[in-house]
């Protein structure tokens, strides 16, 4: 008897997985006529698809000369939008053209899931009109991104800080760099607000109150040795940033001494995070596997989500000498029944010189026994 139950269950996951297979034939039979749209039509072309018709309300324009010419285009599986169902994050692999450089892989991003887009947009129309629905672009015009519009010659920690993780507790020097570094402007270079568009100004201000995270590409660029992901422009609602490799929980059972090297990278990463030469603080905020990837040339490990960073001044910190800033502060493990989540004090990450945050997440999230594998149940990574 106990020798026949395996055999059931063998019997119970070929059925299963058939069951799979003539369900996606179904899908892609009821679908072929969409199915051969999608290979024969390149949506990055269209305007609406990647919200360009938002603008202001978007996140820039610079690419769009790429995109509209057809040199961004989706891989083979980017191209079906019935399995946008699975995408939840809206991220999609592409290829870039360039006529004497050839193609080369690229991400793409939305910046969110298709709630928190259309979130986005409901709130715009509530602070411009108080409803949750309005006209978006006239209504973008009625918000506070347009009351910085004019001569405003920088923008202001009181204007901005809270709106989001990057800016929490900001100081003029960082809000100073996020403008000069800001890569959706043909004019950059200057950390004067009024040398931007009105449209610009827009567009960088709606970037830092809903994601933040091109922002912090810009500001602290891989060229410059920061362990981010390239940031390469955006169009509309969509940005491009260059492929890094396979995601971390992807070497979740590589070979010890892979593992032994990933790890060290790690917290090479959580120091240089922490103490560096600018005196910037970049504290992340959210530590999985799915948030780092791993170079296929050489193995260096990337941050590829960078939303949920938030930077703190340690100049400013030791200039305003607020209590016990120079006291070591010390991350606490809590249990908790979710994955990858973190106990942690925004106050303290803004107010301490010496804050041990990076490698406590680093350690708990990525090294530790609490440690999740993506699609797994929690187990030690071995490392």
């Amino acid at each position: 008897m106990l020798r026949m139950l395996p055999l059931k269950l063998g019997r119970v996951y070929r059925c299963v997985k058939l069951l799979a297979v003539v369900g996606l034939l179904v899908i892609l039979l009821m679908n072929t006529h969409s199915l051969l749209a999608s290979f024969q039509k390149n949506e990055l072309t269209d305007r609406r698809f990647i919200n360009l018709n938002k603008c202001p309300a978007c996140f820039g324009t610079s690419w769009c000369r790429k995109f509209m010419n057809g040199q961004v285009s989706f891989e083979a599986w980017g191209r079906l939008r019935f399995l946008d169902v699975f995408n939840v994050k809206n991220v999609y692999f592409a290829q870039y053209g360039e006529p004497r450089e050839g193609t080369r892989r690229v991400v793409l991003k939305r910046l969110g899931s298709n709630q928190e887009l259309a979130d986005i947009d409901q709130k715009i129309c509530k602070r411009a009109t108080g409803r949750s629905r309005c006209d978006l672009i006239q209504g973008v015009y009625k918000t506070e991104f347009a009351r910085l519009n004019g001569e405003v010659r920088l923008l202001t920690p009181e204007v901005v800080e809270g709106w989001s993780d990057l800016v929490h507790c900001p100081s003029q020097r960082l809000l100073d760099r996020v403008v000069r570094r800001y890569a959706e402007t043909k004019d950059s270079g200057s950390f004067l607000l009024k040398n931007l568009k009105d449209t610009e100004k827009m567009q960088l201000l709606m970037t830092l109150a809903f994601n933040p995270e091109p922002l912090v590409l810009q500001s602290f660029p891989s060229d410059e040795g920061w362990p981010f992901a390239k940031y390469l422009g955006a169009c509309g609602r969509v940005v491009a940033v260059n492929y890094v490799g396979e995601e971390l929980w992807s070497f979740y059972n590589a070979p010890w001494e892979k593992r032994v090297d990933l790890a060290r990278q790690l917290m090479d990463i959580a120091e240089q995070l922490t103490n560096n030469d600018f005196d910037f603080a970049l504290y992340l905020l959210d530590v999985s596997f799915d948030n780092f990837a791993v170079g296929p040339r050489d193995g260096k490990v990337i941050v590829v989500d960078a939303e949920n960073v938030l930077v703190a001044d340690k100049r400013l910190i030791k200039q305003n000498r607020p209590e016990n800033y120079d006291v070591w502060y010390e991350s606490r493990f809590e249990e908790c029944d979710k994955e990858a989540c973190l106990s942690f004090s925004k106050e303290a990450l803004c107010s301490r010189v010496t804050v041990d945050h990076n490698y406590y997440a680093v350690c708990q999230n990525l090294l530790s026994r609490y440690a999740t594998r993506k699609l797994t149940c929690a187990k030690a990574p071995r490392v």
